[in-house]
């Protein structure tokens, strides 16, 4: 019988470059800025790279590069090979005067010498010409893999597409959820014809008021018990049967994160999906990119 480890490994998404990200990781927002928690936090960090989440996000800006610092004691002493490891900068340090100062930073937090995914964390007053540069001399430099952006509607993805090199871009991370679809009408679609992959935060609509009622939900609940899951399980694997999408998840304690990774093991049926997408259906209209 597969495990959650096997059936982690088998989910993955072809970047631009050739190279393959895992499509279940973890993220890691709000993680590392309490002290009572940071042991919990790492073993929850740990547990996942055992159940095979090895993509692991963070943020330069996640608890003022805390989240970085907790990373980097959970993998140390571990093979780097076996990890994917991503960041993003804030958008006030994404051109010449501090990007490779911040991206050298987050290298020193996480006690690696290359991200495998460096991000621009949403859109700033910096022009994206000189933020593609910027990535770029770094991943010249052998200190990021490869380069992408996050929280980026179409038309700046249109946008940053005019800039020279900004076709280069491997991937956007957005907020896309079960109860929040409104990325499929035209952002998602753009990309896709493009090969830019999809990174899901909040894939299982942390934040409260975000689920509205998701987890209650008559479809939801009746797939969990065809499944043997938990509902949040099922929002994982909503995601996760569009085989472009990656999903991070976060979770702060052990027995969160190896659910997360057991996500992987659901199966949903088309008949199942659709049930989940009439229960909560993508808008036929452009709306306000959603983010946290």
């Amino acid at each position: 019988m597969e495990n959650s480890k096997e059936a982690c490994a088998g989910l993955v998404v072809r970047l631009p470059d050739g190279a393959f990200m895992p499509r279940l990781g973890q993220g890691t927002w709000k993680m590392g800025e309490r002290a009572g928690l940071w042991e919990t936090e790492k073993q929850s960090i740990r547990r996942g790279i055992q159940d095979g989440m090895t993509l692991i996000d963070t943020a330069e800006m996640y608890g003022s590069g805390r989240s970085e610092q907790l990373i980097g004691e959970a993998i140390r002493g571990m093979d780097r090979n076996g990890l994917f490891l991503v960041s993003k900068v804030y958008p006030h340090n994404a051109g010449r005067r501090h990007m490779r100062e911040s991206c050298e930073a987050s290298l020193k937090r996480l006690g690696t010498e290359y991200l495998d995914l460096y991000l621009l964390h949403w859109r700033g007053g910096i022009p994206l010409r000189e933020t593609v540069e910027c990535m770029e001399e770094l991943q010249a430099e052998g200190k990021i893999r490869r380069w992408g952006v996050s929280n980026f509607d179409r038309e700046d993805m249109e946008e940053l597409w005019r800039v020279r090199g900004g076709e280069k871009c491997a991937v956007n991370q957005v907020l896309y959820h079960l109860g929040s679809r409104g990325i499929e009408y035209d952002l998602l679609p753009w990309m896709r014809e493009r090969g830019v992959i999809p990174m899901a935060y909040c894939p299982v609509a942390q934040g409260g008021s975000l689920r509205r009622g998701m987890l209650q939900n008559a479809a939801v609940q009746e797939i969990a018990r065809a499944h043997q899951a938990a509902p949040m399980q099922v929002l994982l694997a909503f995601l996760l049967k569009q085989p472009d999408i990656v999903a991070i998840p976060k979770a702060s304690l052990p027995e969160h994160t190896e659910e997360n990774a057991a996500a992987a093991l659901i199966r949903l049926s088309d008949d199942e999906w659709k049930a989940l997408s009439d229960a909560f259906p993508a808008p036929d209209h452009k709306t306000a990119l959603d983010m946290l």
